[in-house]
């Protein structure tokens, strides 16, 4: 009996200060917390850059200015932090992530490592949308698209749910390339060096993430870029076919357009589902002033990337949206995603 009127006092205290948790303000919330920012990527690359960056500027523009903690968690291309935040951490708003663009529609064909659902997230916005592209080292005898489809070639790959290996499998599945992924490197960092050391012909990764890390490569033309995967090009890479430019019928068009949807979720922010609304509407918020920040538009010049954001409730309709693809069309997304060359 004792035992069991102590049970009863522990889970009434429990509830008492669930209440007194949930009848806080935004401010007094988050004033003196540290909030956790994880990243589901290495160090180094683009997702890190740009989650650092929107990390050392977030705190000042939310309620209670709390301390915000960037953490690397990286895994199976994301799906380790994103299934920690959805299944784990605590639902209170104290933790914010970073994860794969593609993660809405990797849930939706079942993509292997998955356990979390993505319109249960609360995305808090966007920073900017995310342009992968196909390089290869001038030495590779493949320098074009055309190459891509007569002559086999080696890129370095990461974790099965990353669009590093994403998009060269669906160019393989719906064109008929010959790229062959060798997989296991840890972040683009390391797989570009890969390339640079002869291991592999090129790699696929994000035009941030090549022109911040090896800018000397572009200038120099030591690497061929011939294909970008986006909905339309960039600014930047304006000779530069998307997949989408390379379609050879409408059939091809829906696939890769379904696709290439991913470039708009980009690189965004979400915290984890049951956060109370409140600090979900404060963090989203937030995020959009950060978006405004001359300090940080002064530092994302500086360190040469984009910022064009997204706020959190467009984000949300635009990963919901994934749920209203046709079975017909989601069987072609399955086929195209389906990986056949890998070592």
């Amino acid at each position: 009996m004792r035992v069991l009127r102590l049970s009863c006092v522990a889970a009434t205290f429990a509830v008492i200060a669930g209440i007194q948790a949930s009848a806080q303000t935004p401010e007094q919330f988050y004033a003196g917390k540290t909030i956790d920012f994880v990243i589901g990527y290495p160090p180094g690359g683009s997702n890190d850059t740009l989650g650092r960056l929107v990390g050392r500027h977030l705190g000042k523009h939310i309620p209670g200015k709390p301390n915000i903690v960037p953490k690397n968690m990286p895994g199976a291309g994301s799906f380790l932090a994103v299934n920690t935040i959805f299944n784990v951490s605590p639902k209170d708003g104290a933790v914010i992530g970073i994860g794969a663009p593609t993660m809405a529609l990797d849930e939706k064909l079942g993509t292997q490592g998955v356990r979390f659902r993505t319109a249960e997230l609360n995305w808090i916005g966007r920073i900017d949308s995310l342009i992968n592209i196909v390089f290869t080292w001038h030495t590779s005898p493949v320098k074009t698209f055309a190459d891509a489809q007569k002559i086999e070639s080696t890129l370095s790959g990461t974790g099965v749910g990353s669009t590093v290996s994403i998009y060269p499998t669906v160019m393989n599945n719906v064109f008929g390339t010959k790229f062959k992924l060798v997989m296991g490197y840890k972040g683009s960092n390391e797989a570009m060096l890969a390339v640079e050391r002869g291991e592999v012909e090129g790699h696929s990764t994000s035009w941030t993430a090549l022109k911040v890390a090896h800018p000397d490569w572009i200038r120099d033309n030591r690497v061929s870029v011939f294909v970008q995967f986006a909905l339309k090009r960039h600014a930047e890479l304006p000779q530069v076919p998307t997949a989408v430019d390379l379609a050879r019928n409408d059939e091809e068009r829906s696939i890769l357009g379904a696709i290439m949807n991913a470039t708009e979720v980009g690189t965004a922010f979400f915290t984890t589902p049951g956060a109370p609304t409140d600090r979900v509407t404060a963090l989203r918020r937030a995020f959009d002033a950060t978006m405004k920040d001359p300090e940080l538009l002064a530092e994302a010049e500086r360190i040469k990337v984009g910022v064009s954001p997204m706020t959190g409730e467009e984000l949300q309709k635009l990963v919901a949206d994934v749920s209203n693809l046709s079975p017909a069309l989601l069987e072609k997304l399955r086929a195209a995603y389906t990986t056949t060359k890998t070592n």
